[in-house]
């Protein structure tokens, strides 16, 4: 089965391209012009990717994006900005969004940010499909944190930590590489699997997320900012807390 992108976008000629670009890798594609009927359309039809844009009539797509995410979490949601919208871009991280792509980007760029969201959904996908024998113990702990990449659970304190499927790929990451100090050009690369330059706020904004869910747990700062340098997973205070 094919999987399929839904974009939402009021730009005929952008999204008429957009298609082209999809169905180049073999996707199935439906359109819709408004962000009216966006949630309607979720409910009948079953999508890997919405391509949103930010700047819609009716509905406005970053209210979308926050929509999508409580009710549709396993979706991947890319939001569709201009170059000049920094603030858009920020946003839109911020309530949910994957990633966000430009416009306008060359097709080569467009379609490397595709896959990457792509394959963060088929390694998901064959996460959950995996049976765990009896006895195997297969989640990574870090004292009181501990990520599950069969059954992709975060729990902190014996807590589940409720995480987007790239936060978990960015926390199993760290906690595979603690105390390892990483550029954000090192995480793109790693996590998102492209090296973009001048995407940093992607990986700003899912940082700052996952630490303000981390937060309701507890006090102790256990993804740092290594000024000058990047992010890293601290164990020590993970440890202490089993003290």
């Amino acid at each position: 089965m094919h999987q399929r992108v839904l974009i939402v976008e009021d730009d005929l000629d952008i999204a008429r391209l957009l298609q082209v670009h999809l169905n180049e890798l073999d996707l199935e594609v439906d359109h819709l012009a408004t962000g009216e009927g966006v949630m309607s359309q979720l409910t009948q039809q079953h999508y890997a990717i919405v391509l949103l844009d930010v700047m819609l009539p009716v509905v406005d797509g970053l209210t979308l994006c926050r929509e999508i995410k409580t009710l549709h979490p396993k979706i991947s949601v890319v939001m569709l900005t201009s170059k000049s919208s920094e603030m858009d871009r920020v946003i839109g991280l911020e309530v949910g969004a994957d990633d966000y792509i430009c416009k306008p980007c060359s097709y080569r760029e467009f379609q490397a940010r595709i896959k990457a969201q792509l394959r963060h959904i088929k390694l998901l996908e064959a996460q959950q499909s995996i049976e765990i024998p009896k006895g195997v113990s297969a989640p990574i702990k870090l004292g009181d944190l501990q990520v599950d990449p069969h059954c992709h659970e975060v729990s902190l304190h014996q807590k589940m930590l409720e995480l987007t499927a790239t936060e978990f790929e960015l926390m199993l990451f760290f906690v595979k590489h603690p105390n390892q100090v990483f550029s954000r050009a090192q995480l793109l690369e790693s996590v998102w699997g492209y090296d973009h330059l001048g995407y940093e706020h992607t990986v700003n904004s899912h940082i700052n997320r996952i630490r303000t869910k981390i937060e309701k747990l507890t006090d102790q700062a256990i993804i740092e900012t290594v000024w000058g340098v990047g992010y890293k997973l601290n164990s020590k205070p993970l440890q202490q807390d089993r003290l």
